[in-house]
């Protein structure tokens, strides 16, 4: 199993809901979104064989983040009606997965 299907394993083991996988546009990708009631978390997935150069929740700097809140504003303005956008809370994890083992940081950054 890949590491995006292993995140999106855990979200739903945990009661999330995916909404999306692979949600592209122009200006890069969302590995997954899921909901679990009125949050909405926007989720980077890292994958590592070892931790031998760091974690892939390391890997996730500043232009990255920045990316990711762009794609999320965007994903909220095309799939959301106004009226729902705010009453949905966002929420950015990344989910590093090495060597198989799942590690989500929720809310983190």
């Amino acid at each position: 199993m890949d590491g995006e299907a292993l995140a999106a394993q855990w979200y739903e083991d945990n009661g999330y809901e995916v909404l999306d996988r692979n949600w592209r546009r122009r200006e890069g990708e969302v590995d997954l979104i899921v909901r679990r009631g009125k949050t909405v978390a926007f989720c980077e997935v890292k994958t590592r064989s070892t931790d031998r150069f760091g974690t892939g929740a390391e890997s996730v700097l500043g232009a990255k983040q920045r990316r990711i809140r762009r794609l999320a504003a965007r994903w909220l303005s095309e799939l959301t009606p106004a009226s729902g956008r705010s009453r949905v809370e966002v929420r950015f994890d990344v989910v590093s997965i090495t060597a198989g083992r799942v590690e989500v940081i929720e809310d983190a950054f």
